[in-house]
C-alpha cells in the first residue's frame, strides 16, 4: 500500500506516463501521415490535420477546467471567456499581419475598422504587430481577469453553485461587450481573414502540420504542469479545500490564496489553448464567451472523468469526435444528444470514462470475494 501511494505521489506516475506516450506516438502518427503522398493510404488530409488540432485544443481548455473542477472542487461555468479572451488576444497579432492585403487595402486598419470609418488604430491595439506582445496578451488578459475575478470571489468566500452562477454572468457580460462595434474587436463578426503567422502561409499543409503538433506540444506541457501542481503541496492543499474547506480554514491555511492561485493558472492554460485554436480555425467572435460553451466544457470534464487529468482529455476529445459526426447527420438534435451522454454517463459511469477500467475492476473483485464464501461452504459440506 505504501508504495502504491509513493506511486500516485509522483510527477512522472504509470498514468503520466502512459499518456505522454500516447500522445507523443498518436501526435507522430499524425504529422507522419500529413507528410505521405495524397495517394497513399497512410496520408492524413488537411482538413483532418486542422479538426484533430482543434481538438487538442479543446483538451487542454479541458484539462484547465478538471484543475479547478476535479481537484479543488471550484465548478467554474466562465472558463469558455477565457479561452475566447486567449484567441482574441492572438487574434489581434494575426489581423495585424494582413497589412495591405485586406479588402480595404489599408495597412495600418484592419478591415472591420475601416468598414466603420475609424480613422486611427486603438491605444489597446497598439504593439499589437508583435509576436511577443500577442504571447503576452494571450497570457495576460485571462490571467488578470481570472486574479481579479478570484480574488473578489474567493475573497468573499463565494463558493458552491454561487460562484458558477458569477462565473458564467462574467461570461454572459463579455459576450454582451464584444458583440459591440464600439469594444474594437470587429462585433458580431469577429476577427477573421487571417493570412500568415510568422511570414508563413497559414492555409498550407506544413502550417496546418505545424499548428498541429504545436497544440500537441501545448498539450503535454499543460498535463505536465497541471500534473506538477497536483502531486505538491499546492495540489494537496487544494484537494483538501475541495473535501473540508472549513477544516482546512480552522488549522490556518489561507484558503483563498490557494483559491486564486491555482483558478488564476487554469485560465491562463484556456488561453493558452484558445490562442493555438484561433489559426487553425480562421475566426474568432463573440460566439466563443456563450455560456452555453462553457457548460460544454464541464460536460466534456464529466463524462471524461474528473480528478484524473487524463479523464478531461479523453471526454473533449470523445464528446467533440462525436460532435463532428452527430452534427453532420443530425444537426438539430445535438443538444439533445449531448444532455442524453451526460445523464447516462451520470447514471452507469460515475467516474466517467477514465474511471472505466477501475470500476470493471472493482466489480470482479467484489464479484470474486462474494463467491468465496460460497465456495467455502460447499467444501465444507462435502467434508
Amino acid at each position: 500500500m505504501a508504495t502504491d501511494i509513493f506511486e500516485r505521489e509522483r510527477l512522472l506516475n504509470a498514468p503520466t506516463r502512459n499518456f505522454l506516450a500516447i500522445t507523443a506516438l498518436l501526435s507522430l502518427a499524425v504529422v507522419a501521415g500529413s507528410l505521405l503522398p495524397a495517394g497513399s493510404a497512410l496520408h492524413v488530409p488537411g482538413y483532418m490535420v486542422t479538426l484533430l488540432g482543434k481538438y487538442l485544443t479543446y483538451s487542454l481548455l479541458a484539462l484547465s477546467v478538471d484543475l479547478v473542477w476535479g481537484f479543488m472542487g471550484v465548478l467554474s461555468l466562465g472558463h469558455g471567456a477565457f479561452f475566447a479572451l486567449g484567441g482574441y488576444g492572438f487574434g489581434m497579432y494575426l489581423m495585424r499581419q494582413i497589412g495591405a492585403r485586406g479588402v480595404y487595402g489599408n495597412a495600418n486598419l484592419p478591415d472591420f475598422m475601416v468598414f466603420l470609418n475609424w480613422k486611427e488604430l486603438p491605444w489597446f491595439w497598439q504593439g499589437s504587430e508583435y509576436f511577443v506582445v500577442a504571447l503576452l496578451l494571450v497570457v495576460l488578459l485571462p490571467g488578470l481577469l481570472a486574479y481579479v475575478f478570484g480574488r473578489l470571489a474567493f475573497g468573499s468566500r463565494v463558493s458552491g453553485v454561487y460562484f458558477s452562477i458569477m462565473s458564467q454572468a462574467m461570461t454572459y457580460a463579455l459576450l454582451l461587450a464584444f458583440f459591440r462595434n464600439e469594444m474594437g474587436f470587429g462585433g458580431n463578426n469577429g476577427l477573421t481573414d487571417f493570412k500568415t503567422l510568422l511570414g508563413f502561409e497559414l492555409q498550407t499543409d506544413g502550417m496546418r502540420t505545424t499548428l498541429f503538433a504545436c497544440s500537441a506540444v501545448a498539450l503535454m506541457a499543460g498535463y505536465l504542469l497541471c500534473r506538477a501542481v497536483t502531486a505538491s503541496r499546492l495540489g494537496r492543499v487544494c484537494v483538501a479545500v475541495r473535501d473540508a474547506e472549513s477544516r482546512v480554514r480552522f488549522i490556518g491555511y489561507r484558503v483563498e490564496r490557494y483559491q486564486v492561485a491555482v483558478f488564476t493558472l487554469s485560465a491562463i492554460l484556456a488561453g493558452i489553448g484558445g490562442a493555438l485554436y484561433v489559426p487553425q480555425v480562421g475566426i474568432i467572435n463573440p460566439g466563443e464567451f456563450s455560456p452555453l460553451n462553457s457548460i460544454e466544457i464541464v460536460v466534456w470534464v464529466a463524462l471524461g472523468g474528473r480528478g484524473r487529468l487524463y479523464g478531461a482529455v479523453l471526454g473533449a476529445f470523445a464528446v467533440n469526435a462525436f460532435k463532428t459526426w452527430f452534427t453532420a447527420v443530425m444537426p438539430e438534435a445535438w443538444l439533445f444528444a449531448l444532455g442524453g451522454m451526460f445523464v447516462l454517463v451520470t447514471i452507469f459511469l460515475p467516474q466517467g470514462l477514465a474511471g472505466l477500467p477501475e470500476q470493471w475492476r472493482n466489480r470482479a473483485i467484489r464479484g470474486a470475494a462474494s463467491d468465496a464464501p460460497a465456495d467455502s461452504a460447499n467444501e465444507g459440506g462435502a467434508a
